[in-house]
C-alpha cells in the first residue's frame, strides 16, 4: 500500500488513455486534458480503456517519476467520462488500487471543518455589523 502525505492532490483523467504513453505524453494530457500543472507535484493517474492498467505521474523534485500498475485479473473502478478531470482524495486512491468500489462504500458521518477562507469572511462580516 502507498501512503501519501495529507497535502498531495490526486487528479483523475477521466478519459481512457493509451498505455504506451511516456513521461513527456502522459505531462502533455495533464496541460491539455486535465488542465492542471504537470510540475505541481501532485499525482496525476491514468488509465487504459480495459480498466486493467493503471499509471501514476507525478513532478520529483529534479524529474519525472511513474508509477505503473496492471492487473493479472480484474479490473479498476475507474470514472470514465468523454473529457475531463476528477479530483479524489488520497485514501480514495488507495481504495482504488486495491478494487474498492468507492461509490458502494459507505461512509459514517464524521465531523468536517468548514472551509476557512468562506468562514472567515463570513466573521469578519458578523464583526463588522456588530461593530456599526
Amino acid at each position: 500500500m502507498l501512503s501519501f502525505p495529507a497535502a498531495i492532490r490526486v487528479y483523475l483523467c477521466t478519459v481512457a488513455c493509451d498505455m504506451r504513453r511516456s513521461f513527456d505524453g502522459l505531462s502533455m494530457m495533464a496541460e491539455h486534458i486535465l488542465g492542471c500543472d504537470p510540475f505541481s507535484g501532485h499525482l496525476l493517474v491514468f488509465c487504459n480503456k480495459r480498466s486493467d492498467r493503471l499509471k501514476i505521474l507525478y513532478w520529483d523534485r529534479d524529474g519525472w517519476a511513474i508509477w505503473y500498475k496492471r492487473l493479472e485479473a480484474g479490473t479498476f473502478q475507474f470514472p470514465f467520462a468523454e473529457t475531463g478531470r476528477k479530483e479524489i482524495a488520497a485514501w480514495e486512491l488507495g481504495l482504488l488500487l486495491e478494487g474498492i468500489d468507492v461509490n458502494q462504500a459507505k461512509r459514517r458521518k464524521r465531523y468536517a471543518r468548514p472551509a476557512s477562507g468562506v468562514r472567515g469572511e463570513e466573521e469578519n462580516g458578523r464583526e463588522l455589523d456588530r461593530a456599526s
